[in-house]
């Protein structure tokens, strides 16, 4: 899966959650399947994202946890 925002690191993206979660930003981490497959993501558990998006070869990949469609934690 992707995020909607096109994080270059992970890093960055653990960073955006975080504020979310802190209250320091007010926009929500979600995430998307793309291609043919997409339209029924899992709005609450474990999913598995990666990025930067394609055509750019991937270069991170990360297990995430989600509740209500966003991404709440980062492993």
């Amino acid at each position: 899966m992707y995020t909607y925002k096109n994080f270059r690191t992970k890093r960055e993206l653990k960073e955006a959650v975080a504020a979310y979660l802190a209250g320091t930003s007010t926009i929500a981490v979600t995430y998307y399947q793309p291609g043919p497959f997409g339209g029924n993501e899992k709005q609450e558990g474990t999913i598995c994202c990666e990025g930067p998006h394609y055509p750019e070869p991937h270069r991170w990949y990360a297990e995430c946890e989600v509740k209500n469609g966003r991404i709440v934690k980062v492993k």
